[in-house]
């Protein structure tokens, strides 16, 4: 498993003050960390940063969806 001590977290510039937030580490050469803002010392997310990619182009194009198959 991949080591996260090193992660410089963050959250998105639109995230609301209500505190349901996501942070993303980007910083590492070969992972991005995903966790959860209200949970720091819980669990994180771990992606290579080409399945990263593929998400962030999914949910900005609008193509992912609770009801599909």
């Amino acid at each position: 498993m991949t080591d996260l001590t090193r992660a410089s977290w963050r959250k998105s510039t639109r995230s609301s003050a209500q505190g349901n937030c996501v942070e993303v580490a980007d910083n590492l050469p070969d992972v991005i960390g995903v966790r959860d803002s209200k949970d720091a010392s819980g669990p994180a997310l771990r992606f290579v940063p080409e399945q990263w990619s593929a998400f962030v182009e999914a949910a900005r194009t609008n193509r992912l969806s609770r009801n599909r198959p």
